[in-house]
């Protein structure tokens, strides 16, 4: 197994559902402790549930005990730093700062992520970094869109 699959799976996940999570809990106004229990709560109970998801998978691929244990652990600790970073830039820096921050951070990641799998692949690495950050702009925008709705329909 390639190391960049090892990372691909979680690393995505967490850049672009902490993306997501960023903007659409800014759409309803929440507050900083709210955001970054999101976050963590991602970072664990959602990560526990992909790299078990991640492991039976593997299992069934009939890897190696080995190699599934190390493909699960690799996903659960990609995914656990990365939510963290963007953690990290939500307590660090004021609320607006943090939103741009927070965007721009995971499109660079997202982006060299697309980029070295695209490498590794050798497929048009600007066509994959393009797509992959169409489909995380969508998630996000939907998730701001999700957020917005709750606001009008709940209030704030």
């Amino acid at each position: 197994m390639h190391k960049l699959n090892r990372i691909s799976y979680g690393g995505t996940a967490a850049i672009v559902t902490s993306m997501a999570l960023i903007m659409g809990l800014d759409a309803v106004h929440a507050t900083e402790k709210t955001i970054v229990s999101a976050l963590l709560i991602a970072a664990l109970a959602d990560n526990i549930t992909d790299s078990l998801s991640v492991h039976i998978y593997q299992e069934s691929e009939h890897l190696s005990q080995r190699e599934a244990f190390i493909g699960t652990l690799s996903n659960f600790a990609t995914r656990f730093a990365l939510c963290l970073s963007f953690v990290a830039l939500v307590v660090l820096l004021p609320a607006a700062p943090a939103l741009g921050a927070a965007l721009g951070w995971g499109a660079l990641l997202l982006s060299a992520l697309s980029w070295a799998l695209a490498r590794e692949r050798r497929a048009n690495a600007l066509s994959e970094v393009a797509k992959h950050l169409v489909v995380a702009a969508v998630v996000i925008f939907v998730s701001r869109l999700i957020g917005g709705w709750i606001n009008t329909q709940i209030g704030g």
